[in-house]
């Protein structure tokens, strides 16, 4: 049976981080003649190359790579629906090449926001909304505070008594690392549209452990593929540390220890913490979504060919129009 949809099918493959999403991405590519577009809010900002986990030239494989390296690092806020339009842009130009449109990354605000109308891809968890609710009343002026900190623009048009305007800030921070202010004013959706692009959604995970031992082993080979200069020559740079892009994992660790404020061996150590709490997170948002259908790839190398002869087979249905069961 046909997909009956006049919307332009595209793939998207998401996950928690250093969940092979790139190397998978890329091997599909290559199979469907595919594009990639970048999910990711670190990658898109030029210089932001090691601890972004920015593929690089050599391990794209000549493959197309869009919405990477498009901004300054010191660019104003990024917000989600600026990410929409320009990767709405960029799979428009693909698919106009008849290539297969990739969407690759671990951004779950970025992927809604093309896969469902606007209004939806704004954050939301239950169990994060009583937790700040709970922190709010135990103690109002410091869950102000820490929203102060965390989303100052915010902050700034909320009284410190707004209990509900001051909680829903915390939680959308605390789901997605990201501010509330930076989804911007036309992030609503109030003419009820479609989305924009009919998806075809393929999550990776694996076992927990593996997953957080794979962080780890990740942070250390930043480190030793340069993260320290990377972040060194981006301190040095002298930028505002409150824009979006100083306050990405891995570097905001980074810049405590040129502060000193700890040692360089504390920095890591909470790089590989922060990051680990990130996956988490990103597997509670992604978890939510019954449309993905979940591989495992605990054991990569052992099982990537019979994955990746499934997951072209699967893509290539779907492009053609062919019912997904």
């Amino acid at each position: 049976m046909g997909h009956e949809s006049s919307r332009q099918r595209i793939v998207c493959i998401v996950g928690p981080t250093a969940c092979h999403k790139t190397e998978c991405s890329i091997e599909l590519a290559k199979r469907v003649r595919g594009e990639i577009v970048s999910a990711d809010s670190v990658q898109v900002y030029f210089g932001m190359d090691v601890g972004s986990a920015k593929p690089t030239l050599e391990e794209r494989q000549g493959i197309p790579h869009h919405l990477i390296d498009c901004l300054p690092i010191d660019a104003p806020e990024f917000s989600v629906s600026m990410f929409r339009d320009m990767a709405a842009k960029a799979v428009g130009e693909i698919a106009a090449r008849g290539h297969t449109p990739i969407v690759v990354g671990g951004s779950g605000l970025y992927v809604n926001a093309l896969t469902y109308p606007l209004g939806f891809a704004i954050p939301r968890n239950e169990e994060v909304r009583a937790r700040v609710c709970a922190e709010y009343d135990a103690n109002p002026a410091a869950a102000y505070a820490r929203l102060q900190k965390s989303d100052p623009n915010t902050a700034k048009r909320l009284h410190p008594n707004d209990k509900k305007r001051v909680v829903r800030a915390l939680e959308v921070h605390d789901c997605s690392d990201r501010t509330f202010s930076s989804y911007g004013g036309d992030f609503q959706n109030d003419a009820g549209e479609l989305s924009l692009f009919d998806p075809l959604m393929i999550g990776l995970n694996m076992e927990r452990e593996a997953l957080y031992g794979r962080i780890n082993l990740r942070v250390e080979q930043m480190m030793r593929r340069g993260l320290l200069d990377e972040a060194r020559r981006i301190y040095d740079a002298g930028y505002d540390r409150s824009i979006p892009a100083m306050r990405s994992i891995g570097y905001r660790q980074l810049f405590a220890y040129f502060d000193g404020d700890c040692t360089l061996a504390d920095a890591v150590e909470q790089i590989k913490q922060d990051t680990r709490r990130f996956g988490k997170r990103q597997l509670t948002w992604f978890r939510r979504d019954g449309r993905i259908r979940w591989h495992d790839v605990t054991n990569w190398n052992e099982t990537k060919d019979a994955l990746l002869a499934e997951l072209t087979r699967v893509t290539l249905d779907w492009m053609e129009g062919i019912q997904q069961v």
